[in-house]
């Protein structure tokens, strides 16, 4: 039983191009505010997302690259995430004894662990080890649609599959033979917006996918906004050395 869970947990972080082309499994595509060029974080639906995190996923998953202060660029104020960090607590040390210390969390640091050890993990999770979800988005073939489906790709298997004890079958991970070991977890009214947006299974989805596509492109908006300088520049440079040739050359009898 062990040695089957532990090998669902291991498929689920590994990358899955291969068994996605192997199995034919087509995923829906999402209509997301940051695809192409000009795209953009929805800052409140990040935020919704992030809410998402804190209340559904953060009890197994970590965000390790993730410092509280980063969330100052999804809107916060520096008091709202003062106040966050506050509310977790941080091991620190060693102090003057030589022993490791808890104390309340600050702004430069990063998001604290569930567990405190991969062991640790694996022993409250059947054996599964959990993935940090840092850069989840972009480890997996589909990106945020894979991320998405696979949220809601929870269901009865069919009639002829055989599902492992203590597995759950899930329609778009092709990579455990449609058997995973975390059990559904995006569901009507799993979480309550403050903004009033509706919380059905999909939408929560949604907005914890864009969260979790953040995390993995903290700095997309700015990459996105320096390409676009760059190419109007090389633009502008190729159309003087164009006009600049042209001079030149036209002095020179032909």
């Amino acid at each position: 039983m062990r040695k089957i869970v532990l090998a669902a947990a291991l498929a689920a972080i590994l990358p899955t191009s291969a068994v996605f082309a192997a199995e034919g499994v087509e995923l829906p595509e999402q209509q997301w505010s940051f695809n192409g060029v000009f795209g953009k974080f929805d800052k409140e639906q990040v935020q919704r997302g992030f809410q998402v995190y804190k209340e559904v996923c953060s009890s197994c998953h970590s965000l390790k690259y993730i410092a509280f202060r980063n969330l100052e660029e999804l809107g916060y104020s520096e008091e709202q995430i003062k106040t966050l960090a506050a509310q977790y607590q941080i091991e620190d040390g060693p102090d003057d004894s030589g022993d490791m210390f808890k104390r309340k969390g600050k702004s430069s640091d990063y998001m604290p662990k569930p567990f405190p050890n991969d062991n640790a993990a694996r022993a409250s999770n059947g054996g599964a080890l959990p993935p940090d979800l840092s850069l989840i988005v972009k480890a997996r073939k589909g990106g945020p649609d894979y991320v998405y489906n696979l949220l809601l790709g929870y269901e009865e298997p069919p009639a002829n599959f055989k599902l492992q004890p203590g597995m759950n079958y899930n329609k778009y991970f092709a990579a455990g033979g449609f058997q995973i070991a975390m059990a559904q977890q995006v569901k009507d009214g799993v979480v309550t917006f403050a903004d009033g947006t509706p919380n059905d299974a999909k939408q929560i989805a949604k907005d914890v996918t864009a969260f979790l596509m953040w995390t993995a492109e903290p700095k997309m908006e700015v990459r996105h906004a320096t390409g676009f300088r760059v190419m109007l520049f090389t633009i502008l440079f190729t159309v003087l050395a164009y006009f600049l040739k042209r001079r030149i050359w036209a002095r020179i009898e032909h």
